[in-house]
């Protein structure tokens, strides 16, 4: 298991339960076949902005993508603002600190038509294979 699938799985975890210790952690993690040492834990919560609140982990910044049929329409609603094809490219406008959050749901939703995404904090440059493609991509998303 790579530390992408490992700190995935980590998120998944504390998004769908309340996990109030690192061995609470670790078991439920265990559970998802995934076995990780207390001190690789440790590291991936700091490395992923996870902290101990008082009804267990959560990650500090905008809420994890949900991994559901819906994620994506649930992310463009909550924080796009704008979506405007040129050539290529489809420069998308967020709400500050949205952009990381709405790019990982596109990478998820594997459109055929985004080759990729790039993020910053309120802007997001998808990239398409053409101007009709990139054209698609703007559209679906205003109509989400």
């Amino acid at each position: 298991m790579t530390k992408t699938q490992r700190q995935a799985a980590i998120l998944a975890t504390i998004s769908r339960a309340s996990i109030r210790t690192q061995e609470d952690l670790a078991e439920a993690l265990r559970n998802r076949s995934v076995d990780v040492s207390q001190v690789t834990l440790s590291r991936d919560l700091r490395e992923l902005g996870v902290f101990k609140a008082a009804d267990g982990y959560r990650q500090a910044g905008p809420e994890p993508v949900q991994e559901d049929a819906n994620a994506l329409a649930s992310v463009v609603r909550q924080f796009l603002t704008e979506a405007i094809a040129a050539q290529n490219l489809v420069v998308l406008k967020t709400r500050p600190g949205g952009a990381a959050a709405l790019a990982l749901a596109l990478d998820r939703a594997h459109w055929p038509e985004i080759i990729g995404t790039v993020a910053g904090d309120d802007t997001i440059l998808a990239v398409a294979a053409s101007h009709k493609a990139a054209e698609t991509i703007a559209s679906r998303l205003r109509e989400a």
